[in-house]
């Protein structure tokens, strides 16, 4: 007999697009986010999530993403098992977000370099998902361009700063969303841009003086349509 995990389409493992399509992409993200293999994660699940996440394989979706695997891999019905052979550990509990999305997830995501990041993300139906925070800054990212996150000390000239190397490489940006805590302290910046960065992209980003962290997340044809 058929697990939920079976395919029920073209494009992803069911059975819910909410559920599982949406809650491996957005454990993806983190992994991008992350820009390393994982080691420990922690997952606080809301609402629908929290009261339905082991029949509807939210866990086993979220866990494959962070792992790296895509929407449609077979392998999402065993990602519980694959990370506990890759020795990454998951713990899932309940959480609380005031007028959270009913299919709310909040991760905390580590690596053994000590990096890690934080994300508040939804998955909307369909496969769809809003990232909404990253490590405390406020952000709308939506999945449907590819996205450069950029961590920096706010200092005068920096948006400019990263600006130019994203048009000298010949890339249009499509939307940005800036964000700081204090003035002058941490900020963020999420840029959505047409096309793809490339590594020497990244890299002269991340050399940029003040910029402490440059991620890629790559959302480009991860949405396969059926």
């Amino acid at each position: 007999m058929p697990d939920l995990f079976d395919i029920v389409g073209p494009v992803m493992i069911g059975p819910s697009s909410s559920h599982t399509a949406g809650a491996a992409r957005i454990g993806k993200a983190a992994r991008m986010l992350l820009s390393g293999a994982p080691k420990k994660a922690s997952v606080g699940l809301c609402g629908s999530f929290q009261k339905t996440y082991q029949g509807h394989g939210t866990d086993k979706a979220l866990i494959g993403g962070m792992l790296n695997m895509d929407i449609d891999d077979p392998r999402l019905r065993d990602s519980r098992e694959l990370a506990g052979e890759a020795g990454f550990q998951v713990d899932f509990y309940s959480a609380t977000v005031r007028n959270a999305h009913p299919n709310t997830v909040v991760i905390d995501l580590s690596d053994d370099a000590g990096r890690s990041v934080n994300l508040r993300a939804a998955s909307v139906g369909g496969g769809e998902i809003r990232i909404q925070e990253i490590d405390g800054h406020e952000t709308k990212i939506t999945g449907h361009a590819n996205t450069l996150v950029i961590h920096y000390l706010d200092k005068y000239g920096m948006i400019a700063n990263i600006t130019h190397e994203i048009a000298a490489a010949r890339i249009n940006i499509a939307a940005m969303l800036v964000s700081r805590t204090v003035l002058g302290g941490g900020a963020m910046v999420a840029l959505e841009i047409d096309g793809e960065a490339d590594a020497g992209l990244t890299e002269k980003l991340s050399a940029l003086e003040n910029v402490y962290s440059v991620a890629y997340l790559k959302f480009t044809n991860d949405r396969q349509e059926g």
